[in-house]
Parts: C-alpha cells; sequence; structure tokens
C-alpha cells in the first residue's frame, strides 16, 4: 500500500490481478463493492479494489485502508482529462471488453487510438494490456489484432462463472459477448450427458459443461487453441471428464454417439451432416449461425428441418435466441433442437 493512511481511511479488498473482474461483480453481488473509488495497484500482481465493507461471501487476499482516491467513472472522463474535445469523445469507442489482464476494443474511427488504450488501463488498473481488435480471420478462426498500449503481454487467464481459461488473445479467438451462451451451456447439461462439441476452440462451451457433470468429446483444428484446450482441461480439473482430438469434427464425429451436439461456429450449418450422424434418437443439437436479420430465424430453422429430413429424422425446435450482433444487419443466433 502506498500513501499515508489511517483508520479513517476507508477499505479495499486486495485480490490477483488476473481476477479483478470476477471479484468485483461477486463484491457487487454482496452489495459492497463502492464504485465511487478508482480500482488501485497493489503490488505486482494484485490490485485493491475499494469497498464499503469487509467482505464475507467473496474471497479475498485481504482488506486494507487505502487513502480515498475518487474515481474517473469512465472512458469519457479518463479522455476529458487528456483534453480530448467533445468532437474526438464521440468518437471513441463505446464499448469493449476486459479478458483477464488484457483489454479488448474495436477503435474504429477515433483519434489518437493510443491514448484511447491509456486511457482503458486507467480505467482498468487490473489490466496490463490493450488490444484493438480488427476482425476474426479463416476457418481457423483467428484474431487480427494489434497492442495499441501497455506492457504487449497478450497472454492471460480469465475466469467466467467460476471457469478459467487461459489463452492468448493474439492467437486466439475469444467472444466476450457470448458469456451468458457459456454459462447456458454449462447450466442445461445434466450429470453424464454424453456431449460432442465439434468447434470447441480453447475449451468457451466444453469446459462449463464438463465442470457440470458432462462427459464431453471435443475437436479443434487450429493447433494454437488445442494446445490452450489441453491446458484448461487440467486448469479446471475436467481432463478426467473429456476426450480432446486436435482434428477435423467430420473425422471425429464418426466415432462419436452423443446427447448433445454443441455447434459454435457461424458457418455450422455445412457441418449437419456430421453433427446428425453423432446425435444418438432423442438428442439435442445447439447450432449456432450469423444470420441476416431479415432471416432471423428462418433461415437456421429450414436448415436443421432439412438436414433432418434427408435423414429420415423428426425434429422438435425446443428454444431459438439471439446471442449478440455479428456486424451490421447480421444477428448470431443458436438454434436448439431435439431429433428423433
Amino acid at each position: 500500500m502506498t500513501g499515508q493512511t489511517d483508520d479513517a481511511d476507508p477499505l479495499a479488498a486486495v485480490v490477483a490481478r488476473g481476477r479483478a473482474e470476477s471479484a468485483a461483480d461477486a463484491l457487487r453481488e454482496e452489495g459492497v463493492y463502492d464504485d465511487d473509488r478508482s480500482v488501485r495497484p497493489f503490488g505486482e500482481d494484485a490490485v485493491a479494489l475499494p469497498v464499503t465493507a469487509p467482505p464475507e461471501e467473496t474471497a479475498v487476499r485481504e482488506v486494507v485502508r487505502q487513502a480515498a482516491e475518487p474515481r474517473l467513472r469512465n472512458l469519457d472522463d479518463h479522455l476529458r482529462e487528456r483534453g480530448w474535445t467533445a468532437e474526438e469523445r464521440e468518437r471513441a469507442p463505446s464499448s469493449w471488453a476486459v479478458i483477464g489482464t488484457v483489454v479488448l476494443v474495436e477503435t474504429g474511427d477515433a483519434p489518437r487510438p493510443e491514448e484511447v488504450g491509456e486511457a482503458l488501463l486507467d480505467l482498468h488498473a487490473n489490466a496490463d494490456t490493450v488490444l484493438a481488435r480488427h476482425g476474426i480471420d479463416g476457418q481457423q478462426r483467428e484474431p487480427d489484432v494489434a497492442v495499441i498500449a501497455g506492457a504487449g503481454d497478450t497472454e492471460t487467464i480469465h475466469t467466467e462463472h467460476g471457469t478459467r481459461y487461459a489463452l492468448d488473445l493474439a492467437e486466439v479467438m475469444f467472444s466476450p459477448g457470448n458469456k451468458a451462451e457459456r454459462k447456458r451451456m454449462g447450466e442445461v447439461v445434466a450429470e453424464g450427458d454424453r456431449v460432442f462439441d465439434m468447434f470447441a476452440g480453447v475449451g468457451y462451451f466444453t469446459l462449463p459443461m464438463a465442470r457440470a457433470g458432462a462427459r464431453v468429446t471435443a475437436a479443434e483444428i487450429n493447433p494454437t487453441s488445442f494446445r490452450y484446450l489441453l491446458e484448461n482441461a487440467k486448469l479446471n480439473d475436467v481432463h478426467e471428464r473429456v476426450d480432446l482430438y486436435r482434428a477435423d469434427c467430420r473425422d471425429v464425429a464418426e466415432g462419436v454417439e452423443a446427447d448433445r451436439v454443441v455447434m459454435g461456429y457461424y458457418d455450422a450449418h455445412e457441418y449437419l451432416d456430421a453433427a446428425l450422424d453423432a446425435l444418438v434418437s432423442g438428442g439435442i443439437v445447439h447450432m449456432h449461425e450469423a444470420t441476416p436479420e431479415s432471416l432471423v430465424y428462418d433461415r437456421p430453422v429450414e436448415r436443421l428441418e432439412a438436414a433432418a429430413a434427408e435423414r429420415g429424422r423428426a425434429v422438435e425446435i425446443l428454444d431459438r435466441r439471439t446471442v449478440k450482433g455479428y456486424s451490421e444487419g447480421v444477428a448470431h443466433v443458436v438454434v436448439d433442437a431435439r431429433l428423433e
């Protein structure tokens, strides 16, 4: 702790830098997080989160007292402090995501992106690197990013609903907008369910489902993503409940019998033949798609029904939902269906 403090100074809860975002969420749920003060660095690997009382439900390293430091509440405040005009601030990004110790942001046409990055580091004391992201390339879903501020360390561990994801954000994809869907997949499976995750990545859906007790067969073709998938299975202590293959999911499907098939890929419909071959009668498929808004949800449903009809299988649509916007006029949707 730096600076002079006394017994009148407010409280702060010390946590590891990599879990600052999840700890702050937990402290808010507990009702003790102080949004009027700044998060501050604490030593080399921790941050001090402002609290109004010692937390009783959230695990922290220690509770300390710190001299009060009023919080600049948002990016607009930080950019104003840097002398940005109102017109310039209107061009600044309106959203971003903190993944572990890395901030992901689309800078668009904002002037001086490096200053945006520095402001985001001031706003998120737990982060040490800011990446400008420009999209995802190719079948292996490789991110197009550039470091615009901070240490440039793009490897991190991100914690989400109790699941830990180790990854390098300069090498593999991680979509912040899929957070609710990852949580949901950990809730819909039952103990002992046999799951086939056809596009596993670093374990986006595999890990929460395996943590919930499912037995998961996961395929991933990208070698870097697969390396993190292996690491994350051990990190989350589910390595005994997962069978992992660095291979094309079509090749893996030939030997799989699954109660659920997860198709977390925007062009998943191209793999419906393999998915339905692996899905047992009465099983459920979760098919993702990037769909023009004018075709939501008709197109993915029609594709599922056509694939089922080709195999003489009855299909029942269980749920349809929009996960997030994919691009202008295009939505990321998921259709859940049971096939007999």
